[in-house]
């Protein structure tokens, strides 16, 4: 054996002058084999630098101990904090995280997929990007043998498994705060139309605003892509009309930030004349002069987490058990 390479069993076995079973057997702590010839084996494994063959160990168990996470990006602080806590939950599974972002690009998204799947992932947690209509890859997944939780984005489809926030509970607090401080004209920046949470974001809208009685505007509601050239161009369609809103919920933080900035240039006063509520809770608002009124969290540490047990509890079962939805309410943080 040259030095400094890894012994095999066999040669551990040689070494002691027993079989290579009773080696096998005794580093892994079985009970047939005697105490005396354990510790013998594993000195001896030690002093020859010993290291197990995954690849037959994966083999054997057919498990790689390895999940991946798909995620439109990776540096939003709401992906980190449910990245912190899927880790946490991997780690104590022994379990190691392959992250893949799709940078809301649907291609890149279904070659991440394709990769974890040919690398033989035991599953996948997924939040979908913005452009993301084909759902195909859920099919080849399964079929693969290879279960996949969403949460947060996820497809507007029955019998998958999902972990979401209910985002109309927190428009509804939105919309009442507004209304408590004086505002009726009340707008909504919401994301892409084809985006599942930008419909259920709208439903939530109108369903607050009758609610309140205020009658529902159609130009009160303008979408944009999310990118920092549309959510300026949001804010100015609202901002050109002749009966201009007072009160502004924007679909997350980074729009609202984009939508603050411009109405800043405009010379317009934040908090004064034009007041913003946003989902996600940007951590970083606390330490800002003019943060929106309030922000929707989504907790997205409590999400992650969940969705990483129900997905290890998929991993860890033969049977195939009816999808599972599991939903946090959203709730209005003050940031005044």
């Amino acid at each position: 054996m040259k030095e400094g390479k890894p012994a095999t069993i066999k040669e551990i076995a040689k070494r002691l002058k027993i079989s290579p079973s009773t080696v096998s057997r005794a580093l892994n702590d079985h009970p047939s084999i005697g105490l005396v010839t354990t510790m013998r084996v594993k000195k001896v494994a030690k002093e020859l630098n010993y290291e197990p063959n995954q690849t037959a160990i994966f083999f054997k168990q057919r498990k790689t101990f390895t999940i991946g996470v798909v995620l439109p990006s990776l540096s939003e602080p709401f992906f980190s904090a449910a990245i912190s806590e899927i880790e946490n939950v991997a780690s104590s599974k022994n379990y190691t995280v392959i992250m893949g972002q799709s940078l809301d690009d649907a291609d890149r998204e279904l070659r991440i997929l394709q990769t974890l799947k040919t690398h033989r992932v035991d599953g996948i947690l997924m939040s979908i990007g913005k452009n993301t209509q084909n759902y195909g890859f859920i099919d080849l997944l399964e079929s693969a043998g290879i279960p996949i939780v969403f949460f947060d984005c996820v497809p507007d489809l029955e019998n998958i498994n999902k972990v979401v926030s209910d985002l109309e509970t927190g428009m509804l607090e939105a919309i009442d705060v507004f209304v408590s401080c004086g505002h009726n004209a009340i707008s909504l920046i919401n994301g892409p139309t084809a985006l599942p949470a930008s419909v259920e974001r709208k439903k939530a809208y109108i369903k607050g605003l009758k609610r309140q009685k205020i009658a529902f505007k159609e130009e009160y509601i303008v979408n944009t892509d999310l990118t920092q050239d549309g959510n300026e161009a949001a804010i100015l369609q609202l901002l050109s009309l002749y009966d201009r809103p007072s009160a502004v919920v924007s679909f997350n933080d980074y729009v609202a930030l984009d939508v603050m900035k411009t109405v800043r240039q405009k010379g317009l006063a934040l908090n004064q004349d034009l007041h913003f509520i946003s989902y996600a809770n940007y951590p970083l608002w606390k330490y800002m002069e003019n943060p929106p009124m309030a922000s929707i969290e989504q907790f997205p540490g409590k999400q992650g987490k969940k969705a990483a047990e129900l997905l290890f509890e998929l991993i860890d079962t033969e049977e195939s058990p009816k999808p599972a939805k599991v939903v946090f309410k959203s709730r209005l943080i003050n940031q005044g």
